[in-house]
């Protein structure tokens, strides 16, 4: 059986990127620059700039402003540096993984590599199956392979049986994909656990390139990169307009790349280049051991997750007394009150090595980085070790990104992990940690920043004493730099799409942090793998309105300006260039819900 990924199977993945020192340096210069100047600026907003006579709209962008600044100082913090853990030759023996109060009989490495499915084309399962079966190390080593079955399914048995790998399955689905790999822990003994989703196919270099970090006894697990190779890869302007227009289109496109350079339309429609996040983001974290764990493509130490998770049972059930028992003032009953409960408590209280939270993962990382009796280490491994399918629709991508900005709010707001006393973060953890959580919550002030224009754009009320000089003196030399910064501190790859994402996002963040908010619990829908049928422009209606509503208050104020009645067009002069970053940030979602892929790849003309 074939199917649409099958015409990119020659597809390689990129290296890691290596950013020369000096660009490192000149990055960490103009990031100084950047803030300092920024921090000048919004001393200036809030002191000097104010519109006293419209504080409705004046104070609401300054604070948002504000708030943006201050995940720019996180953003920077995270940025900081590229280092990279040093690569450790493979370990021949377990004993090479612990510390010496632990070894013992020496013996090879059991590894135990987890495929976690629920309702996956059994045949996606089996490509996966076969890949991981490829997998080489240099010595001896007991490697298993499991199917974690999560859908009870028989075909799926069959697979198993037909490839000569472990099959697993349970009763219940309590916990969802967490409860999944808990059952599957708990029927298995491997020193070393590797996650894999269905889709997850890991290459045979996986674990001769990673065992090795956990030569130090003190690795918890190692995050590889992941790797979408199923990326669309577009069509050039010219042959787009020529299937649409004829020759006068191919004339149309040609003539346009010879003044802006070569476009190409619907490559990555869904942002789903994960480069940006892997080898800029979360590897730049190493320095402060705040790497955390995404999931598919990960090896974990069997013992840190289990430590972790016996520490935490204890301190589940200390809680649950103390919220019984606190408020008796007598100490002697309270103290009977207590030995009475917990062995009931204990009972009630399930063992979690995988937090049961919709976003396990990032859950078991804090748990992890924040255990007090052993610091566990993480590591981002800088090279793909395996490739992944991405959503091929809207629908599919958002749902994916909702399970990302509702879980990691939901740790946020209600489960307090930077206030812990028997689990602390460091402060680079908790920065590290906290630059993740606060990007979620940009939602709020970038609603505001979508919203500002069209205020000034429909009333021509400022949201600023006056666009004169010192504003310009102020604001200009901080994008300037800070833009200059940026591009140095991501050097090697595009920030747009990350940029357009974060700020076009803002309605169905708003939507996970209200859910959030009322309690509701997060749904945990497996990502489809397959692609979903339609158009989707009812996902980007938020979208839609502010590119509707921005240009017509560009053409308002446009009117307003040719008839005079504004005096100052400077004013509207800056708002034409934030509404049209606006818009262009809108665009490449509303693109998306009606992107559809190359008809000559659709699975029906596929399949054998």
């Amino acid at each position: 059986m074939a199917f649409y990924f099958s015409h990119f199977e020659h597809r390689k993945p990129p290296e890691p990127l290596n950013t020369p020192w000096f660009i490192q340096v000149l990055w960490q210069c103009l990031a100084v620059a950047a803030l300092i100047l920024g921090g000048n600026y919004i001393r200036w907003r809030w002191m000097s700039s104010l519109n006293y006579d419209a504080l409705w709209y004046a104070v609401p962008l300054v604070v948002a402003e504000t708030l943006a600044y201050i995940g720019t100082v996180f953003f920077t913090i995270n940025l900081w540096k590229e280092w990279d853990i040093p690569q450790r030759p493979a370990p021949v023996d377990v004993n090479e993984c612990l510390g010496p109060e632990e070894q013992n009989e020496s013996r090879p490495l059991r590894v135990d590599l987890f495929i976690a499915t629920y309702s996956e084309d059994v045949e996606l399962v089996r490509i996966s199956i076969k890949d991981a079966l490829k997998v080489t190390y240099p010595a001896p080593i007991d490697y298993k392979i499991h199917v974690l079955d999560d859908g009870r399914r028989p075909e799926m048995r069959a697979v198993c049986e037909e490839e000569g790998v472990n099959y697993i399955t349970r009763d219940t689905n309590i916990g969802y994909k967490a409860g999944n790999l808990r059952n599957g822990m708990e029927q298995t003994d491997g020193d070393f656990l590797v996650i894999c989703d269905a889709d997850t196919r890991v290459f045979p270099t996986l674990l001769t390139h990673t065992m090795g970090y956990f030569r130090d006894p003190d690795v918890a697990w190692v995050q590889t990169p992941q790797w979408f190779y199923d990326l669309p890869e577009g069509n050039r302007l010219p042959d787009l307009l020529r299937r649409k227009l004829g020759r006068v289109g191919y004339g149309l496109g040609k003539a346009t790349e010879a003044l802006v350079g070569p476009i190409v339309l619907g490559r990555d429609p869904f942002f789903n280049d994960a480069r940006m996040f892997y080898e800029v983001i979360l590897r730049r974290r190493n320095w402060a051991n705040a790497s955390f764990c995404c999931g598919a493509a990960s090896i974990h130490r069997r013992e840190a997750v289990m430590q972790a998770a016996l520490r935490s049972y204890v301190w589940a059930v200390d809680e649950e007394v103390a919220r019984f028992t606190k408020d008796i003032p007598d100490s002697d009953t309270r103290e009977a009150l207590e030995q009475a409960m917990r062995p009931q408590v204990i009972m009630d209280t399930e063992l979690t090595p995988y937090k049961f939270h919709v976003s396990e993962d990032i859950y078991t990382s804090i748990v992890l980085h924040g255990d007090t009796e052993r610091r566990w280490k993480s590591v981002m491994h800088p090279r793909i070790e395996s490739k992944m399918l991405s959503p091929q629709d809207l629908l599919t991508w958002m749902i994916q990104r909702f399970k990302y900005a509702a879980g990691s709010m939901d740790i946020l707001l209600h489960d307090p992990i930077f206030s812990r006393k028997r689990f602390r973060l460091s402060l680079p953890q908790t920065l590290m940690y906290g630059t993740t959580f606060w990007s979620y919550l940009a939602c709020l002030w970038n609603t505001v920043f979508l919203i500002s224009p069209l205020i000034y754009l429909f009333t021509n009320i400022p949201p600023v004493s006056a666009y004169s000089q010192p504003f310009y003196l102020h604001f200009l030399p901080f994008f300037i730099v800070s833009e200059l910064a940026f591009m140095f501190g991501t050097w090697g790859l595009s920030a747009w799409d990350g940029r357009s994402s974060y700020l076009s996002l803002y309605s169905m963040n708003l939507r996970a942090l209200d859910t959030v908010l009322r309690g509701e619990k997060i749904k945990f829908h497996v990502t489809p793998k397959e692609r979903q049928q339609g158009r989707f422009l009812y996902l980007v209606k938020p979208q839609i309105a502010i590119v509707v509503l921005t240009l017509l208050g560009l053409i308002w104020g446009g009117i307003k300006v040719a008839n005079g009645d504004i005096e100052d067009p400077s004013g509207y002069i800056i708002n034409i260039f934030w509404g049209g970053v606006n818009i262009a940030a809108m665009m490449p979602m509303i693109l998306a819900a009606m992107w559809k892929p190359d008809p000559a790849l659709s699975d029906e003309e596929e399949v054998a």
